[in-house]
């Protein structure tokens, strides 16, 4: 999507894809039509820019969305600014006693929970084939710390995680384990201006 300004969107409605960000679902889309694999549920966050990130997954397996509110982004206290911003004003320092947790929204052992909650719901609706969760960056990459046994505080611009970019699962048993990443939209990134993911 369009943020030149690094304005944190979280949970704030209104904001869609850019045409880049079009571009990027696109590719990712495209890539996971060439696995050949066979999709049969397309699930998505409620905001409007998975939603659109969704779209041509949904065209290319012939799929209609459905939504899980657990897939979406964190509350988060500086949404609707600029987190370097805000982070400066003193009417916010009561918020940034505790980074482990984090004391400015949503700790990051519940986003886990309810991640792995949906991934879980997601293989055991899954008929005989895969699912496609359409997320957002710090959603999955809370996942991928908790399921990896790594301290969820960290550094938001070291999440391996880009725009657009495709982290695999499966189930092994009652685990759930990551297998993959990959970013089919590599090439368009050098062009974005947000470091989301979806």
């Amino acid at each position: 999507m369009f943020n030149p300004d690094g304005v944190l969107y979280g949970r704030l409605p209104g904001y869609g894809l850019s045409s880049l960000g079009h571009r990027m679902a696109a590719a990712a889309a495209d890539d996971l039509a060439a696995r050949e694999r066979p999709v049969t549920a397309l699930i998505c966050s409620p905001l409007q820019r998975t939603r659109e990130s969704a779209a041509p997954i949904g065209q290319a397996f012939d799929l209609e969305p459905r939504v899980d509110e657990r897939l979406i982004e964190p509350r988060n206290r500086f949404e609707g600014g600029v987190v370097s911003r805000e982070m400066r004003k003193p009417r916010n320092w009561p918020f940034l006693v505790n980074p482990w947790r984090p004391s400015w929204g949503e700790p990051y052992a519940s986003i886990h929970r309810r991640m792995r909650a949906a991934v879980v719901a997601a293989f055991e609706a899954a008929e005989g084939g895969d699912v496609v969760l359409v997320s957002h960056q710090l959603p999955i990459w809370a996942l991928h710390l908790g399921l990896a046994g790594e301290r969820y505080m960290h550094d938001p611009r070291t999440r391996r995680c880009a725009l657009s970019s495709i982290t695999t699962f499966e189930r092994r048993d009652d685990d759930v384990v990551e297998v993959g990443y990959a970013e089919p939209a590599r090439d368009l990134l050098a062009s974005s201006t947000d470091v989301g993911a979806v």
